[in-house]
């Protein structure tokens, strides 16, 4: 999926992607929440935007490179638990299960996601998969 085929926004807020995530992706706009960063990265997982993903994911963890399957269908996230994370606060935690399918077989990510905020701006620290 490109982001020019996007109506709806992949990270499942019944928004359209214009108005949700792709704001966070391009730039535009700073992400203004721990949950909101990771509907944003889970966005970019679809939408294949490797440079959002090493963006927005902390300094003292971030890789060198992100490597993305094209072929990997993401078809789902769900946000099942946050704790902190929001405009007054410098760490959130965000638990969530995003689908995908890899050759029509479907697969599942479960994680508790660490995110901090540092001058401003959220950041991905690390997870634990569950």
């Amino acid at each position: 999926m490109t982001r020019a085929d996007i109506a709806n926004c992949p990270c499942g807020s019944a928004k359209v992607f214009a108005a949700c995530c792709e704001p966070y992706i391009s730039g535009a706009q700073v992400v203004p929440t721990a949950e909101a960063l990771m509907r944003s990265r889970y966005t970019a997982f679809a939408t294949l935007a490797a440079d959002y993903l090493l963006a927005s994911w902390h300094p003292d963890t971030r890789p060198t490179r992100v490597r993305l399957d094209e072929d990997q269908r993401w078809i789902g996230l769900s946000i099942k638990d946050t704790e902190a994370g929001g405009d007054n606060d410098s760490e959130g935690i965000v638990e969530f299960v995003a689908r995908f399918k890899v050759n029509g077989r479907g697969h599942r990510l479960h994680e508790r996601s660490r995110f901090e905020k540092i001058d401003g701006r959220w950041y991905y620290l690390n997870g634990d998969h569950l």
